[in-house]
Parts: structure tokens; C-alpha cells; sequence
């Protein structure tokens, strides 16, 4: 039988889902609504009682919501890992982030930085700043916005680069990564898949993460520039 099956989701998994979740419905028949929000948003919502199917967010959000029993804790599994990068307006020149000196140097140079308030790297970077000792100069350079994919400031010429997780900036054509943050600085999010415990259509939310588990969508997960985390 062909279910509809709701999907919460955040903006740095949507790339990947674009992906995969076509190739699940021919597959299966099944229909999938994607349900989005930023990471921040997305929990607290569903911490506010709304629900879905299936959820993909970031693993500590899993953990607690599986903790209340919200989701199925059985049903939990690894899904990507992302890390945070810098982009630019593609033709730009792209700034040197080799190092965490250059990094620095660079957020110093740059006339605007855009990142975003909620999402996991807009929350990560006026901390990083604070611990580089950069603040002071490079806050009041900063453009952001609540959420959503950040390039699109950039591509509206309204800041220099954006800050922001990598399969974000890939999501925004006209925007080229310039490269991966320095690891010493680097802050990686992991994502975990679940399905909610009072979802109506458990059978087919199970066919449908352990479509997104298979090890021949490794590719993908890199084409949106994430790591498949094996389930």
C-alpha cells in the first residue's frame, strides 16, 4: 500500500534528501513530505507537540527527543556528518582559511561576514570569534539572518563571504566553497534519523530510513557535501 509519510527535517540535510527521496518514491510509491525549519526551530516545535512521521535532525535534538519518548529510540540511527566552510560569490577571489592564522587574517581583511542567528554554525561562530580575540573587529562586520541558507546574502551582494556549514553553501548556486575551516577551529554536526514514536505509518517510515542508510548513496552524500555516517 502507498503511504504518505511526513519528513522533519533541517536546511543542511535537505540537500541529500533532494537527492535521495525522488529515487525512494519511484522505488516504493510511498510519497514523502519534507517538514522545514532550522535545527532550532525544528526542536522546538516538535518539543511544543507537533509530530510527524520520521524525522532526520541533529543527533543531540535525537537523543533528547528520544529520551522523552518522543522518538522511538529502537529506530534511532546514524545519518551524515557536516562540517563548516567559508563561500564566496563564484569569479571571487578566494580568500586563504589554510590555517587558523590565515583564518584569522582573513576575517580581519573581509569587508562582511554573513552567517546565520539559529542554525548550529551561526550559533557556533560569535563564540569562535571570542576565542580567536577577533570579536571586537569582525562582529560589526557581520550580516546576519534568523536562518536558511546564507550564500543567498552573498549572491545579493549584501555581505563578502558566508559562514556557514558546507552542504548550506552548496545548496545556493552562484556560491563557491572556498575550503573547510581549519580543524583546529572546525566544529562538525552530526545528524541521526528516527522515526516518532506515535507515528500512524511506523512500516513505512522504517522503509524509508533504511533506504537512506544504504552505503551506494555514499556519493550523494558527498555531492551535498556531507559524510554518510554508516547506519
Amino acid at each position: 500500500m502507498n503511504t504518505e509519510i511526513t519528513l522533519r527535517t533541517s536546511n543542511s540535510t535537505r540537500p541529500v534528501l533532494d537527492l535521495l527521496v525522488p529515487e525512494f518514491e519511484r522505488s516504493t510509491g510511498h510519497k514523502v513530505t519534507l517538514i522545514l525549519d532550522t535545527a532550532k526551530n525544528s526542536l522546538a516545535r516538535i518539543r511544543a507537540g507537533e509530530r510527524a512521521d520520521a524525522a532526520v535532525l541533529l543527533g543531540t535534538s535525537v537523543d533528547e527527543l528520544t529520551a522523552m519518548g518522543v522518538l522511538d529510540k529502537k529506530s534511532t540511527q546514524p545519518f551524515a556528518r557536516s562540517t563548516i566552510g567559508i563561500g564566496v560569490l563564484k569569479g571571487a577571489p578566494k580568500p586563504d582559511i589554510s590555517t587558523v592564522e590565515a583564518f584569522k587574517r582573513t576575517l580581519l581583511d573581509a569587508k562582511s561576514i554573513a552567517h546565520t542567528v539559529h542554525g548550529p554554525s551561526g550559533a557556533y561562530f560569535p563564540g569562535l570569534i571570542e576565542r580567536l580575540g577577533i570579536a571586537d573587529q569582525v562582529k560589526p562586520k557581520t550580516v546576519t539572518r534568523p536562518g536558511g541558507y546564507i550564500g543567498v546574502v552573498v549572491i545579493a551582494g549584501e555581505a563578502e563571504m558566508a559562514f556557514q556549514q558546507i552542504c548550506e553553501l552548496l545548496a545556493v548556486p552562484g556560491i563557491e566553497v572556498v575550503g573547510p575551516i581549519p580543524k583546529e577551529i572546525q566544529d562538525n554536526f552530526d545528524s541521526k534519523a528516527a522515526i516518532f514514536a506515535e507515528s500512524k505509518n511506523q512500516a513505512a517510515a522504517r522503509e524509508l530510513l533504511a533506504f537512506l542508510a544504504r552505503r551506494e548513496h555514499a556519493a550523494k552524500f558527498t555531492a551535498a557535501g556531507l559524510e554518510q555516517l554508516a547506519a
